[in-house]
């Protein structure tokens, strides 16, 4: 059929949920083109590359701690810019804390970011290689502000746990989706989704890289604790070009395919990029 079932919703695959941190009432009108989301004005934009050699070794930034309960997943969402799975956030049930961070921070979504062949498609880079995708779990800061959309807006406000994904093994966890569903779904059609455990889509090591930046799509505040997983996750060429029968266009106008919703990186703008663990000597 045509759009999502609410009474049978897809399985969507673990690890291939485009990555946005726009939910809520902080609605994006989209497609966006990428000049549009390509400056803002702000010292702290995202995303960026990351410097290996660059990066420092930061002793006493601890193990993150997750801890998700799959009971907690509620929908997904096509926003028009991307899939999004979004979660019960109204308690502690699903979120993350330790690494970086002051507070638990709860999660809100998960989304995906990636382009229109494999060569493309992550929004953040290591040392200029980009990735034909990536995962942003995104989480907000309960214990400073009443509200998601006030975090949004408020400094250290959100916490964004992003991987990577690259061509590789085909990811187990990423269920095998009825591929053609995906395909028919238009912008801002919902479905109900079963309980879902996104730990399953986190990579084994647990290094990571960290930073103060942004949103990457409007309204681009600079709100974002990022922690970037050093491990990139791997899944099979398929399982990333499925995402890409998705559409931007709403149901009954003409098709648009999903494809390069990623920014482009932004200057660091003397940012220090954090990391959790020894950088490897360099010659």
């Amino acid at each position: 059929g045509t759009g999502l079932d609410p009474q049978h919703p897809i399985k969507i695959s673990p690890g291939l949920c485009p990555p946005s941190p726009s939910s809520g009432s902080v609605r994006v009108s989209l497609p966006v083109s990428l000049g549009q989301v390509s400056k803002s004005g702000g010292t702290r934009q995202s995303p960026i590359n990351i410097q290996r050699r660059d990066s420092v070794y930061d002793p006493h930034l601890q193990p993150l701690r997750v801890s998700y309960d799959p009971a907690s997943c509620r929908c997904i969402w096509n926003t028009g810019y991307f899939f999004q799975v979004e979660f019960d956030d109204a308690a502690e049930q699903s979120g993350i804390s330790g690494g970086p961070l002051e507070n638990h921070y709860r999660l809100r979504q998960f989304h995906f970011h990636w382009g229109a062949v494999d060569e493309r498609g992550s929004e953040h880079t290591v040392d200029g290689h980009t990735y034909p995708a990536e995962l942003h779990l995104v989480h907000w800061n309960a214990a400073k502000y009443p509200a998601y959309e006030e975090a949004v807006l408020g400094e250290k406000g959100l916490a964004v746990l992003a991987m990577c994904l690259q061509a590789g093994a085909r990811h187990e966890a990423l269920q095998s989706t009825d591929t053609r569903a995906p395909g028919s779904c238009s912008q801002d059609r919902r479905a109900a989704m079963g309980p879902f455990n996104p730990s399953c889509l986190l990579p084994a090591c647990q290094d990571y890289w960290t930073y103060s930046g942004s949103l990457t799509t409007p309204p681009l505040a600079e709100s974002v604790t990022w922690i970037i997983q050093k491990q990139p996750v791997e899944v099979a060429a398929s399982q990333v070009s499925a995402f890409r029968e998705l559409l931007f266009s709403p149901l009954g106008e003409e098709e648009e395919f999903m494809v390069d919703n990623c920014r482009p990186r932004q200057p660091l703008m003397g940012r220090r990029v954090r990391s959790s663990f020894r950088p490897l000597k360099w010659g």
